[in-house]
Protein backbone atom coordinates (compact mmCIF):
# COMPACT_ATOMS: atom_id res chain seq x y z
CA UNK A 1 0.00 0.00 0.00
CA UNK A 2 2.81 2.65 0.63
CA UNK A 3 4.33 2.12 -3.00
CA UNK A 4 0.55 2.75 -4.17
CA UNK A 5 0.77 5.95 -2.33
CA UNK A 6 4.42 7.07 -2.78
CA UNK A 7 3.52 5.99 -6.82
CA UNK A 8 0.63 8.12 -7.04
CA UNK A 9 2.08 11.06 -5.13
CA UNK A 10 5.06 10.98 -7.77
CA UNK A 11 2.51 11.20 -10.79
CA UNK A 12 0.83 13.56 -9.25
CA UNK A 13 4.18 15.60 -8.65
CA UNK A 14 4.97 15.49 -12.54
CA UNK A 15 2.08 16.10 -13.60
CA UNK A 16 1.65 19.51 -11.93
CA UNK A 17 5.37 20.46 -13.09
CA UNK A 18 4.46 19.46 -16.80
CA UNK A 19 1.04 21.34 -16.51
CA UNK A 20 1.79 24.01 -13.94
CA UNK A 21 5.51 24.80 -13.78
CA UNK A 22 5.78 24.08 -17.79
CA UNK A 23 9.19 22.25 -17.30
CA UNK A 24 10.94 21.03 -20.80
CA UNK A 25 11.83 17.29 -21.03
CA UNK A 26 15.00 17.76 -20.11
CA UNK A 27 14.01 18.93 -16.57
CA UNK A 28 11.60 16.40 -16.50
CA UNK A 29 13.49 13.72 -16.87
CA UNK A 30 15.74 14.91 -13.67
CA UNK A 31 12.98 15.38 -11.67
CA UNK A 32 12.07 11.72 -12.80
CA UNK A 33 15.05 10.43 -12.21
CA UNK A 34 15.17 11.59 -8.43
CA UNK A 35 12.26 10.16 -7.62
CA UNK A 36 13.31 7.25 -9.04
CA UNK A 37 16.03 7.00 -6.58
CA UNK A 38 13.70 8.09 -4.10
CA UNK A 39 11.43 5.24 -4.40
CA UNK A 40 14.45 3.21 -4.56
CA UNK A 41 15.84 4.32 -1.24
CA UNK A 42 11.69 3.67 0.20
CA UNK A 43 11.72 0.05 -1.50
CA UNK A 44 15.25 -0.63 0.75
CA UNK A 45 14.84 1.05 4.06
CA UNK A 46 11.26 1.24 3.99
CA UNK A 47 9.11 -1.19 6.29
CA UNK A 48 5.41 0.35 6.27
CA UNK A 49 3.98 -3.56 7.36
CA UNK A 50 5.40 -2.77 10.80
CA UNK A 51 3.46 -1.56 13.77
CA UNK A 52 3.79 1.87 14.89
CA UNK A 53 4.67 2.06 18.39
CA UNK A 54 5.36 5.11 20.23
CA UNK A 55 8.87 5.85 21.88
CA UNK A 56 8.84 6.36 25.40
CA UNK A 57 9.53 8.92 26.94
CA UNK A 58 12.84 9.68 28.71
CA UNK A 59 11.55 10.19 31.79
CA UNK A 60 10.11 6.81 31.91
CA UNK A 61 13.27 5.12 30.90
CA UNK A 62 15.30 6.88 33.78
CA UNK A 63 15.61 4.59 36.80
CA UNK A 64 15.11 5.84 40.35
CA UNK A 65 18.29 6.86 41.88
CA UNK A 66 19.51 4.22 44.50
CA UNK A 67 19.43 5.41 47.97
CA UNK A 68 23.22 5.39 48.04
CA UNK A 69 22.86 7.94 45.43
CA UNK A 70 20.15 9.90 47.30
CA UNK A 71 22.56 10.19 50.87
CA UNK A 72 26.07 9.61 49.72
CA UNK A 73 26.50 13.62 49.34
CA UNK A 74 25.55 14.35 53.26
CA UNK A 75 28.19 11.72 54.05
CA UNK A 76 30.85 11.67 51.53
CA UNK A 77 30.38 15.55 50.15
CA UNK A 78 29.69 17.10 46.82
CA UNK A 79 32.72 18.33 45.76
CA UNK A 80 35.97 16.25 46.13
CA UNK A 81 37.56 14.06 43.27
CA UNK A 82 36.05 11.04 44.32
CA UNK A 83 32.21 12.58 43.23
CA UNK A 84 32.83 12.51 39.76
CA UNK A 85 33.60 9.02 39.67
CA UNK A 86 30.57 8.44 41.60
CA UNK A 87 28.26 10.64 39.40
CA UNK A 88 29.40 8.75 36.22
CA UNK A 89 28.73 5.06 37.87
CA UNK A 90 25.27 6.71 39.21
CA UNK A 91 24.67 7.70 36.03
CA UNK A 92 25.21 3.99 34.35
CA UNK A 93 23.18 2.67 37.33
CA UNK A 94 20.33 4.74 36.34
CA UNK A 95 20.25 3.29 33.62
CA UNK A 96 20.14 -0.29 34.49
CA UNK A 97 24.01 -0.81 33.32
CA UNK A 98 25.42 -1.98 36.66
CA UNK A 99 28.48 -3.61 35.49
CA UNK A 100 29.78 -0.71 34.19
CA UNK A 101 29.11 1.38 36.54
CA UNK A 102 31.67 -1.12 38.71
CA UNK A 103 33.75 -0.87 36.24
CA UNK A 104 33.97 2.75 36.26
CA UNK A 105 34.53 2.44 40.24
CA UNK A 106 37.24 0.18 39.69
CA UNK A 107 38.86 3.02 37.28
CA UNK A 108 38.46 5.56 39.88
CA UNK A 109 40.21 3.36 42.42
CA UNK A 110 43.31 2.73 40.00
CA UNK A 111 43.68 6.07 39.85
CA UNK A 112 43.34 7.31 43.54
CA UNK A 113 43.69 3.67 45.75
CA UNK A 114 43.40 5.24 48.78
CA UNK A 115 39.84 7.00 48.47
CA UNK A 116 37.43 5.55 51.16
CA UNK A 117 34.79 7.09 49.44
CA UNK A 118 35.34 5.16 46.54
CA UNK A 119 35.51 1.83 47.90
CA UNK A 120 32.29 2.67 49.91
CA UNK A 121 30.64 3.29 46.35
CA UNK A 122 32.48 0.42 44.58
CA UNK A 123 31.00 -1.90 47.18
CA UNK A 124 27.61 -0.59 47.17
CA UNK A 125 27.72 -1.08 43.67
CA UNK A 126 29.10 -4.58 44.04
CA UNK A 127 25.75 -4.65 46.00
CA UNK A 128 23.69 -3.32 43.52
CA UNK A 129 24.82 -5.81 40.75
CA UNK A 130 24.42 -8.83 42.93
CA UNK A 131 20.79 -7.82 43.23
CA UNK A 132 21.15 -6.88 46.82
CA UNK A 133 23.12 -9.40 48.44
CA UNK A 134 26.32 -8.71 50.05
CA UNK A 135 28.88 -10.37 48.23
CA UNK A 136 32.75 -11.25 49.44
CA UNK A 137 34.19 -8.41 47.46
CA UNK A 138 31.27 -5.98 48.38
CA UNK A 139 32.39 -6.88 52.40
CA UNK A 140 36.76 -6.64 51.11
CA UNK A 141 35.58 -3.11 49.77
CA UNK A 142 33.97 -1.89 52.76
CA UNK A 143 36.98 -3.46 54.99
CA UNK A 144 39.67 -1.45 52.51
CA UNK A 145 37.38 1.91 53.54
CA UNK A 146 37.17 1.22 56.47
CA UNK A 147 40.98 0.73 57.05
CA UNK A 148 41.51 4.25 55.09
CA UNK A 149 39.20 5.65 57.24
CA UNK A 150 39.48 4.04 60.18
CA UNK A 151 35.65 5.50 62.54
CA UNK A 152 34.28 7.13 59.29
CA UNK A 153 30.57 6.73 60.16
CA UNK A 154 29.87 6.89 56.49
CA UNK A 155 31.82 3.40 55.74
CA UNK A 156 29.52 1.85 59.01
CA UNK A 157 26.16 3.48 57.76
CA UNK A 158 26.49 2.64 54.57
CA UNK A 159 27.63 -0.94 55.50
CA UNK A 160 24.30 -1.49 57.50
CA UNK A 161 22.62 -0.09 54.34
CA UNK A 162 23.86 -2.67 51.88
CA UNK A 163 22.47 -5.53 54.65
CA UNK A 164 19.43 -4.13 55.14
CA UNK A 165 18.75 -3.79 51.46
CA UNK A 166 20.33 -7.63 51.75
CA UNK A 167 17.72 -8.55 54.80
CA UNK A 168 20.18 -8.08 57.42
CA UNK A 169 17.65 -5.74 58.92
CA UNK A 170 19.29 -6.92 63.07
CA UNK A 171 23.01 -6.25 62.34
CA UNK A 172 22.19 -2.96 60.04
CA UNK A 173 20.33 -1.62 63.25
CA UNK A 174 23.26 -2.12 65.20
CA UNK A 175 25.63 -0.56 62.74
CA UNK A 176 23.35 2.62 62.24
CA UNK A 177 22.58 2.44 66.29
CA UNK A 178 26.64 2.73 66.85
CA UNK A 179 26.73 5.62 64.18
CA UNK A 180 23.91 7.73 65.82
CA UNK A 181 25.40 7.05 69.00
CA UNK A 182 28.85 8.09 68.37
CA UNK A 183 27.88 11.00 65.95
CA UNK A 184 28.08 14.96 66.81
CA UNK A 185 25.75 16.85 67.69
CA UNK A 186 26.31 19.09 65.39
CA UNK A 187 26.75 16.83 62.78
CA UNK A 188 24.62 17.94 59.59
CA UNK A 189 23.95 14.17 58.57
CA UNK A 190 23.03 13.14 62.25
CA UNK A 191 18.92 13.63 61.35
CA UNK A 192 19.38 11.73 58.10
CA UNK A 193 20.68 8.61 60.13
CA UNK A 194 18.36 9.11 63.03
CA UNK A 195 15.63 9.05 60.48
CA UNK A 196 16.61 5.91 58.93
CA UNK A 197 17.53 4.39 61.91
CA UNK A 198 13.79 4.71 63.08
CA UNK A 199 12.48 3.59 59.34
CA UNK A 200 14.85 0.60 60.13
CA UNK A 201 12.95 -0.40 63.71
CA UNK A 202 9.84 0.15 62.24
CA UNK A 203 10.29 -2.19 59.40
CA UNK A 204 11.76 -4.65 61.64
CA UNK A 205 8.87 -4.82 64.27
CA UNK A 206 6.32 -5.01 61.14
CA UNK A 207 8.42 -8.33 59.42
CA UNK A 208 8.86 -9.88 63.15
CA UNK A 209 4.83 -9.21 63.94
CA UNK A 210 4.30 -10.83 60.85
CA UNK A 211 5.80 -13.52 61.51
CA UNK A 212 4.66 -14.11 64.79
CA UNK A 213 1.28 -13.88 63.01
CA UNK A 214 2.24 -16.61 60.63
CA UNK A 215 3.58 -19.12 63.14
CA UNK A 216 0.47 -18.31 65.49
CA UNK A 217 -1.72 -19.40 62.47
CA UNK A 218 -0.18 -22.64 62.29
CA UNK A 219 -2.60 -25.82 63.36
CA UNK A 220 -1.46 -27.58 65.91
CA UNK A 221 -0.02 -31.15 65.70
CA UNK A 222 -2.82 -33.72 66.68
CA UNK A 223 -2.53 -35.64 69.78
CA UNK A 224 -1.67 -39.53 68.89
CA UNK A 225 -0.44 -38.57 65.69
CA UNK A 226 1.34 -41.28 63.36
CA UNK A 227 4.99 -41.64 64.21
CA UNK A 228 5.67 -40.99 60.51
CA UNK A 229 3.84 -37.89 60.73
CA UNK A 230 5.45 -36.90 64.00
CA UNK A 231 8.26 -33.94 63.83
CA UNK A 232 11.68 -35.47 63.78
CA UNK A 233 13.82 -34.49 66.94
CA UNK A 234 16.52 -31.76 67.04
CA UNK A 235 19.93 -33.09 66.74
CA UNK A 236 21.95 -32.50 70.44
CA UNK A 237 25.27 -30.55 70.59
CA UNK A 238 27.96 -32.66 71.59
CA UNK A 239 29.65 -31.87 74.03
Amino acid sequence: MGFVIFLFMALILVGALWFVAKLDKAALMFVGAGLFVAMAGYAWQAHPGYRGVPKREAAEQRRADTAFATLRPEMLGRFNSGARWLGLAEMYQRGGDTFRAAQILQSGLRAEPRNSGLWIGYGMALVQHSGGMMTPAARAAFDRAERLAPGHPATRFFYGLALAEGGQLEEAERLWTEVLRTAPDEASWRPMVAQRLDMLRAFRAQVEAAQRAAGQARPAQPQGAPADQAPAPRPRAQP
